[in-house]
């Protein structure tokens, strides 16, 4: 008798263990799983913040860019030559800035930013050598409407394109047409005389 109640509690001991054994195994596996889901949406999350940092930061030096190339002395424009120059504009007399500070590439570990050249062989714009796929695929401001469904971060090129200059049309005898003016109040034809009916 002794010696089958030690059996039942043996059989039970084992039986108890296995169910505290499969449940220990099924709360890492359900811990691994939340950790991955929690990583993963941690580094969505980053990288969206990156992407904004990288829309933002490539903007101001756009705006930059525009802001030195606009404000070149005398009539031919020209691109700066190296970023800093848009820290300091040593062509100007007074101290100008168009940035207070460099930025680095938010989305590269070395930071270092890929060059788009203009014309002139200045710098006309900028983008990130990340290769990275864009989470953002839609939804950009007009002046970025053309990242839409881009391949890599490359693809995002942040540069500055003057408005091409409007061509002047030459008349037979070689002036230019005068541009229609408004009518000033002086000078606005009268209504039409309208006779008593």
């Amino acid at each position: 008798m002794a010696r089958h109640t030690r059996t039942c509690s043996t059989t039970s001991y084992r039986r108890e263990g296995g169910f505290t054994y499969l449940a220990v195994l099924f709360m890492t596996a359900t811990m691994g799983v939340l950790l991955a889901s929690i990583g993963m949406l941690w580094s969505t999350a980053q990288q969206r913040e990156k992407e904004r940092d990288l829309l933002f930061t490539g903007d101001a030096y756009r705006r930059a860019i525009g802001m030195y190339y606009e404000r070149t002395p005398g009539t031919v424009k020209r691109y700066p030559a190296a970023l800093e120059d848009l820290l300091k504009d040593e062509r100007q007399l007074a101290t100008v800035r168009y940035l207070r500070r460099p930025f680095r590439d938010p989305m590269n570990l070395h930071g270092e930013w890929g060059i788009i050249r203009g014309p002139d062989g200045g710098i006309a714009g900028i983008f990130s050598q990340a290769s990275g796929k864009p989470l953002k695929r839609n939804g950009f401001k007009d002046r970025d409407a053309g990242f839409e469904n881009a391949a890599t971060y490359a693809q995002w090129r942040f540069f500055y394109e003057p408005s091409p200059q409007p061509k002047l049309e030459l008349l037979e005898n070689g002036t230019t047409p005068a541009s229609p003016r408004s009518p000033s109040p002086d000078t606005a034809p009268a209504a039409p005389h309208r006779r008593p009916g």
